[in-house]
């Protein structure tokens, strides 16, 4: 009888090889199956052992190539064969990853389910822009929301809670409802004049940034259209882009969304 094997839950963080984790690398390297999502950068993909089966099991806006159920099914029996599975997943396996539902299906089969956990995409941002998340004087805190819903539901936030100026707000996978996004939340107060920074593919070579304002970031997005996957942050402290005043509008190069 086969021994059943195990899945590694890895965050491969923004993109950029030397931010994953050691544990991240040590998981990956010992993988006799690699099963990742779009958002996995290739330069971390050739991190994978030569040896190993690579899985493409990405998602698109409206394109999912594997569902979900089909996923969980696929882990269990690769683990059930005996196999070591990496399971990587761009950013952190538990932000807005689904790496706990994966977890849960899997434990509930036996399968034991270790994590690597990786640096989000708005670290990977601060990083790169010199945007702290918080800062005295301009943010007391931070929120992470996502800018989508499963089956392109109704976007139901709670806009009057996310309408604070003393907090950063971080939206994930929201280049398509930016718009509604920004009258929402000015029409629960925040002025059209607080500053938004929008990254595309933020930590690798394909970053793409554009500095833009709350009135008017629906626009600039529509007019110069960015790669997926587009990272959100709005809020004073976008004034402290790479350490100086607030920037003016920074078109990039126009690059067709997926």
């Amino acid at each position: 009888m086969t021994a059943k094997g195990k899945v590694y839950l890895i965050g491969a963080g923004p993109g950029a090889v030397d931010l994953m984790t050691l544990r991240a690398v040590r998981m990956l390297s010992e993988a006799d199956a690699v099963v990742y999502d779009r958002l996995v950068s290739p330069e971390i993909l050739q991190l994978s052992p030569a040896t190993a089966q690579m899985i493409p099991v990405g998602k698109a806006p409206k394109f999912h190539t594997v569902p979900q159920d089909r996923i969980n099914e696929m882990l269990v029996e690769l683990a059930g064969n005996g196999l070591t599975v990496a399971r990587l997943k761009g950013g952190d396996p538990l932000i807005f990853g689904r790496g706990s539902e994966e977890a849960a299906y899997l434990s509930d089969r036996g399968i034991e389910v270790d994590y690597a956990p990786g640096i989000t995409a708005a670290q990977g941002m601060a990083a790169t822009f010199g945007v702290p998340l918080t800062h005295r004087g301009l943010a007391t805190g931070v929120r992470y929301v996502t800018g989508h819903r499963a089956a392109d539901a109704r976007l139901d936030l709670n806009w009057k809670s996310l309408a604070s100026e003393d907090t950063t707000l971080v939206v994930y996978m929201g280049v398509a409802n930016i718009a509604e996004i920004a009258l929402n939340l000015m029409r629960e107060g925040l002025p059209g004049s607080l500053p938004v920074l929008a990254v595309s593919s933020v930590t690798t070579p394909r970053e793409t940034r554009l500095v833009s304002r709350l009135d008017r970031i629906g626009l600039d997005v529509a007019q110069c259209p960015m790669r997926a996957p587009v990272l959100f942050v709005i809020g004073h402290v976008v004034s402290l882009c790479q350490g100086g005043d607030a920037l003016p509008v920074t078109l990039p190069e126009v690059m067709v969304g997926e």
